[in-house]
């Protein structure tokens, strides 16, 4: 599989060179992202994506001066709903029966389940589930990005809080859950980039029930 080939090649750059990353390939990526399937297909983040270098260097102490943040190209913020609201899930319901142009109110028995479990719950516990459907997309993402030989960095090391102050995300409801720089390696000074990939042995890894 040439997934695999890519998986395998593909590794937590630590140090990028500055290059640009073609636009049709952040595009792909982004695609890759957008189509991840998520629960109930209600799509509860976003993705903001960050190539304005004086913004990166804004974000630089943030991400506690993680140096791939600014030789990167493009960083991706995946940022979650903050709380799943009766707004939120009526657009979707609403989107979906346009596109597929069926009835509203055909999926009213659907809709009404999915208000009914998530809008009477804490906003807590519904961002810690928004996060982690932003996470099933973060992986597709770098997943996309290893086939277009394109190198990335998954980061969970920065002030949230202070990335959704900057980025205004509080005001869109949203919070920043995870980063990924893309970029090129830079193979001369990266000390990562020639060590063996170690992962957990498939007899560890796997268990099966025949």
């Amino acid at each position: 599989m040439e997934l695999l080939n890519a998986l395998q090649w593909r590794y937590a750059t630590k140090k990028m060179n500055g290059s640009r990353v073609p636009e049709e390939k952040i595009t792909a990526i982004l695609e890759a992202a957008r189509l991840a399937p998520t629960s109930s297909g209600l799509q509860p983040f976003e993705v903001i994506v960050i190539s304005n270098p004086e913004l990166k260097q804004q974000l630089l102490p943030i991400a506690k001066n993680q140096q791939q943040i600014v030789d990167s190209s493009h960083v991706l913020v995946f940022a979650a709903w903050d709380d799943y609201t009766k707004e939120r899930i009526e657009e979707v319901f609403d989107r979906t029966a346009k596109e597929r142009n069926v009835p509203s109110e055909s999926m009213d028995m659907y809709r009404n389940m999915l208000l009914g479990l998530y809008v009477g719950r804490s906003a807590d516990e519904n961002f810690a589930h928004t996060a982690r459907q932003a996470y099933i997309a973060f992986g597709l993402a770098i997943a996309a990005a290893a086939e277009l030989k394109v190198d990335a960095t998954p980061m969970e090391g920065f002030d949230s809080k202070a990335l959704d102050e900057l980025l205004g995300l509080d005001k869109k409801g949203l919070k920043s859950v995870t980063l990924l720089p893309l970029g090129y390696r830079d193979a001369d000074n990266d000390w990562l980039v020639n060590l063996p990939k170690v992962r957990m042995p498939k007899e560890r890894f796997i268990t099966e029930y025949k």
